[in-house]
């Protein structure tokens, strides 16, 4: 019995990390590459975003700043680095080489393909997921 209850009470704890770990390649790679600047949340507020010159954005209004359109492009270029931003001191993320290759054509708004990553593509899907009311 004793086994049965240890048994119950492990996946119970074990639920949450299965289910954080099972919520998509981009919520992954947001975890490990952008909350600590941008915050769990994403809404700009990570640990060391109050040592950064230029503070985090909050992630989860870039539509809402864009007049109701997820700006694909504006983002694809600012994670992959070909609109550098200066707070970074070089192009974001500074992992750079975990973002590089493996590219694929992603669609913007317009439906002219821009080329990225494929865990670009990924990150750009989850941030897309963020947006407040969306």
């Amino acid at each position: 019995m004793r086994s049965v209850l240890y048994l119950g009470a492990a996946v119970v704890l074990a639920w949450p990390l299965a289910a954080a770990a099972d919520d998509g390649a981009g919520a992954d790679i947001y975890r490990t590459y952008c909350a600590t600047c941008h915050g769990i949340e994403a809404t700009g507020h990570g640990p060391m975003a109050g040592a950064m010159v230029i503070k985090p954005s909050d992630l989860t209004a870039l539509s809402a700043r864009n007049g109701g359109a997820f700006p694909v492009e504006r983002v694809v270029r600012r994670i992959d680095g070909r609109d550098p931003l200066v707070s970074h001191g070089s192009p974001m993320p500074v992992y750079g080489d975990f973002f590089e290759g493996r590219d694929v054509a992603l669609k913007t708004p317009s439906g002219q393909p821009i080329l990225t990553s494929q865990p670009i593509v990924d990150l750009v899907a989850y941030l897309r997921d963020l947006q407040k009311g969306g």
